[in-house]
């Protein structure tokens, strides 16, 4: 890996000595399943081939030494007894906060240099911030040989980004990073974290899997995301049960009779919608039926578009065009309020869907949209 050779030359040259180890934890694209995880129900991720590379030493005097090799700015300089949440650390926040949450449960650790890079598109809903947070976790459950599992590394990096930066995302990104396995997608409960690999060729039946990045950044910090989910919460509350999970698909109609707030009843009808659409995907891919995953996609776009109102321009004209133009089914993916949709389409339609979608951007005088094939990746791993 190229990448990891040019991440371990910077440690070198920034720290003077070459690193203990390089490790890699990829971004994630989520098929099915959205704003479903803070909720205790299923998603259906797949790890990107784009990683976060982090090469990394161990100290014992209580120094964090943080950089990354994509921004401009020198090496941040922290205490790891002196890690405060919400504190204005920048990218920084990410790592230090994976810092502060082991140190938080207890796990000895006592420093470390640390150089950072990503070929995981920032803001584009990929998990760009999960994935710096998972490969920092396992950097230093390996050099301080603490007794991790994949699953209970993501939970840290959950909590860090949750307590530490101040984004109450759910599991499912962390997960992914830190579990999905090549050639697969991962069928996650959110409630049990019960994880179920499914096989995931697309090329065996003609198809293709593209994330179209609209190159609107998106913040899920802001607010917009955390105010849904206090919808969901409220909702559940008003209901009378844990989480919206409890909710069956065949009860909704009684469900949102009982709830007096618009916004609340269309955030509940998305959440248990979104769960069930999970529930057919699952059995489609079962049943080899995976063309007839693509409706199932444009159907969810609907629900976060209308329901959610979690969408934007950019994210229905690539969805519609990319519809009108052949694709099986597409949807946003991630947060939202901008970032990528993934296309499900013919192997052979790539070019023209991609045609299409690029002149209708020109057209609507957006950014030419990135463009590149979901490959079911590897989770996080050493490298070195």
């Amino acid at each position: 890996m190229r990448e990891a050779k040019a991440v371990a030359d910077g440690f070198h040259e920034l720290y003077g000595t070459a690193p203990d180890g390089v490790w890699a934890a990829p971004g994630r694209v989520n098929l099915i399943g959205e704003y479903t995880d803070f909720n205790e129900g299923f998603v259906m991720p797949l790890a990107l081939p784009h990683t976060a590379v982090a090469a990394a030493s161990k100290r014992t005097d209580g120094l964090l030494r943080l950089h990354s090799a994509d921004l401009a700015g020198p090496v941040v300089e922290l205490r790891v007894d002196e890690l405060t949440p919400r504190a204005d650390a920048g990218w920084a926040a990410y790592p230090a906060g994976v810092v502060w949450a082991l140190r938080q449960a207890g796990h000895p650790v006592t420093g470390a240099d640390v150089h950072l890079a990503s070929t995981v598109p920032t803001g584009a809903g990929l998990s760009s911030s999960a994935a710096l947070e998972v490969v920092t976790a396992l950097a230093l459950r390996d050099l301080f040989e603490l007794p991790l599992a994949p699953s209970e590394m993501a939970a840290l990096a959950q909590k860090a980004e949750n307590d530490f930066v101040g984004v109450p995302c759910g599991i499912m990104d962390q997960t992914a990073s830190a579990c999905c396995t090549a050639g697969h997608v991962l069928h996650l409960d959110t409630r049990d974290l019960a994880m179920t690999q499914i096989p995931f060729d697309l090329p065996a039946h003609g198809l293709a899997l593209l994330v179209v990045d609209t190159r609107v950044k998106h913040a899920l910090g802001d607010g917009a995301y955390a105010a849904r989910r206090v919808a969901c919460e409220r909702g559940a509350r008003e209901l009378g049960v844990r989480s919206l999970r409890e909710l069956p698909y065949a009860g909704l109609p009684d469900a949102l009779a009982k709830l007096s707030s618009p916004v609340v009843r269309d955030c509940v009808r998305h959440v248990v919608s979104d769960n069930e659409r999970v529930r057919r995907v699952v059995n489609l891919l079962a049943a080899g039926d995976v063309r007839a995953v693509g409706p199932q996609l444009t159907e969810g776009h609907a629900s976060l578009r209308d329901d959610l109102r979690v969408s934007c321009a950019e994210l229905d004209l690539a969805v519609e065009t990319a519809g009108a133009a052949g694709a099986l089914g597409a949807r946003m993916t991630g947060g939202g309020f901008g970032g990528s949709a993934v296309v499900l389409l013919e192997a052979g339609a790539r070019e023209p869907v991609t045609g299409a979608i690029g002149k209708a951007f020109a057209a609507a005088g957006h950014p030419e949209p990135g463009v590149f094939e979901a490959t079911p990746s590897r989770g996080a791993r050493r490298i070195s």
